[in-house]
């Protein structure tokens, strides 16, 4: 029973890692880890001058309160719209800017967090295959060595656990950056409403 459960995880990641071209990607979406900016925004091109004004104190304190994630959606979409009212095309522009800049590190981070995270598993994976060869070679011993197949199977019921509970959490871990793409667009869409 053990290892039919092991097979069913080993084959589930194995589905989805190979939805992506990187081996250790471990989920369904694909790995892309940098956004651009004109995926989100169809508003003004950002200029020199726009790159500039993103930098400056009031649309930087503005752009960390707004990209905060435990902020409702529909509360920064009206703080945006208060901001819109007395703001020009450059400054709601800047603001877009300024939320990307800070948004999208983060995003690449986890990326390469998930990237990590994968790589372990693919490595677990390794260790519980190769503590089920070392059991199976203990149990057709002549004499078979009861105490080291415990020992052995101990072993594997541990890294089976972290294993399984890392599958587990899988789901969560790899909708974190779709979430930050979400709400970016979301962020994007309330800006470009402003715009005059």
């Amino acid at each position: 029973m053990k290892y039919l459960i092991l097979a069913l995880c080993l084959s589930a990641g194995a589905a989805q890692a190979a939805s992506s071209i990187d081996p250790d990607w471990p989920c369904i979406q694909r790995k892309q880890p940098h956004l651009s900016l004109g995926q989100m925004w169809s508003g003004p091109q950002p200029d020199d001058a726009i790159n500039a004004l993103a930098q400056t104190p009031d649309i930087g304190r503005l752009a960390d309160r707004l990209e905060q994630r435990r902020l409702p959606i529909e509360q920064a979409s009206a703080e945006i719209a208060e901001y819109a009212r007395t703001a020009d095309n450059q400054q709601l522009t800047a603001l877009m800017v300024a939320i990307f800049d800070r948004i999208d590190p983060n995003r690449a981070a986890l990326v390469g967090g998930i990237a990590r995270y994968g790589h372990k598993q693919v490595d677990l994976a390794a260790r519980i295959e190769e503590h089920r060869k070392v059991m199976a070679n203990l149990e057709k011993a002549e004499k078979p060595d009861f105490d080291a197949i415990d020992e052995a199977e101990k072993e594997l019921d541990w890294d089976m656990r972290i294993f399984q509970d890392r599958q587990q959490a899988l789901t969560y871990v790899c909708e974190t950056p779709v979430i930050l793409e979400q709400r970016l667009f979301a962020l994007s869409r309330a800006i470009q409403a402003g715009l005059k």
